[in-house]
């Protein structure tokens, strides 16, 4: 009994291995398994792959909404129906600035606030509920705020107290900067030059003055 119980098992592992081998039942069995493991595999991988893309797309959404509403936040002024200190000033006549100049406009020292982009003064006062000294971009009151805006730096590592050249920023940084005094132009009053160290402010009547404004308006 024992060895016609062993027979019986060799020939029936035997016979499994034949039949897979010749496409029989077992071997179609086998088949399916392994296919049924690869499409597994496939939609596993694929499931994946659909989830990196899907965060990905969600990170680049959040990145240009940041950066769109970011900016939009910097150049924004008080909103309607609040009172601002540029509503009790008059408009202030066009200058240039050395740096000493623009900093005494920092919101503190007067009520009214200036800020320098790429050269550029800009008199930023009836946005003071962002840009004076309690608002979220008060460090740039009164400074140049080129390199901050650039690097989208808030710290006083941004600022320099001597003038800055902007000589280190790279292309792109650079880019933004220029983007940053279009953007600055089209929504605040720009009231003159920052000037180089030595170099002497510009004279301007007052038609050049009022043509500046009118542009503005």
């Amino acid at each position: 009994m024992a060895a016609d119980d062993g027979d019986v098992k060799l020939s029936t592992l035997g016979s499994g291995e034949e039949r897979g081998g010749d496409g029989s039942p077992g071997g179609a069995g086998a088949t399916a398994a392994r296919s049924s493991w690869v499409a597994a595999l496939l939609a596993t991988g694929g499931e994946m792959l659909l989830n990196v893309a899907l965060v990905a797309l969600v990170l680049l959404g959040a990145y240009r909404l940041w950066v769109r509403w970011g900016r939009r936040g910097l150049c924004s002024g008080p909103g309607a129906g609040e009172e601002s200190p540029a509503a009790t000033l008059p408009r202030m006549k066009k200058r240039d600035f050395s740096l000493e100049q623009l900093r005494q406009y920092d919101g503190a020292r007067t009520p009214r606030i200036l800020l320098a982009v790429n050269g550029k003064v800009f008199d930023v006062t009836k946005g003071s509920k962002f840009y004076g000294p309690a608002g979220p971009y008060g460090i740039f009151a009164g400074r140049d705020a080129s390199r901050g805006l650039a690097t989208f730096c808030l710290d006083k590592d941004a600022l320099r107290d001597e003038y800055d050249d902007l000589s280190d920023l790279n292309a792109v940084q650079m880019e933004s900067v220029r983007e940053w005094e279009m953007q600055f132009k089209e929504k605040y009053d720009y009231v003159g030059r920052l000037l180089k160290p030595g170099e002497e402010p510009s004279e301007y009547t007052d038609e050049e003055d009022t043509k500046d404004h009118s542009k503005q308006d």
